[in-house]
């Protein structure tokens, strides 16, 4: 069994996809709202092999449950979902203080081949803090495995691939 999201009313709708081929096109409506929409079946997820370029790990509190947001290469905007606003990894959280686009991870290769991590504040209200240090207006600093990094009231620690050795 395969799951759906509705995109108007995020109700999870449930299908068989086994019968189907790639590249196929499927028209669903929402038992919820109603909502007709279309969804074209792609390759797995499973199947498609990635490089692991780390997480950040969600802490659960008040305002959210406890998540892994994997990191790819390149940015990584950071920031609370909010269903239209375009972001490369939503926190689901009803965290106030955290603006939608809050940061920025960069994930990239030197020369050696390593990956570095470079975050930055993304003009956010309340600003973004690694280890209790408030970065500075268009300030980078470079963070390693378990660095801590404050969006509002949602604490995150990075997990990099090196680190789970």
């Amino acid at each position: 069994m395969s799951k759906v999201i509705c995109p108007k009313c995020d109700h999870a709708i449930d299908f068989d996809a086994k019968g189907y081929k790639m590249g196929q096109a499927l028209v669903f409506e929402c038992e919820h709202c109603r909502k007709s929409f279309t969804i074209r079946i792609g390759e797995n997820e499973d199947d498609i092999q990635t490089e692991d370029f780390g997480h950040v790990v969600v802490i659960e509190n008040t305002f959210c449950y406890k998540q892994v947001i994997p990191l790819c290469e390149g940015d990584n905007m950071l920031g609370r979902y909010n269903k239209g606003t375009v972001i490369s990894h939503p926190i689901e959280t009803s965290d106030p203080s955290m603006d939608r686009r809050h940061c920025i991870i960069n994930v990239k290769k030197d020369y050696s081949g390593s990956l570095t991590y470079t975050i930055r504040d993304n003009q956010s209200v309340t600003g973004t803090f690694v280890m209790n240090r408030i970065l500075g207006n268009r300030e980078r600093l470079r963070i390693e495995d378990g660095a801590i990094i404050t969006l509002g009231a949602t604490t995150l620690i990075l997990h990099t691939p090196e680190g789970e050795e």
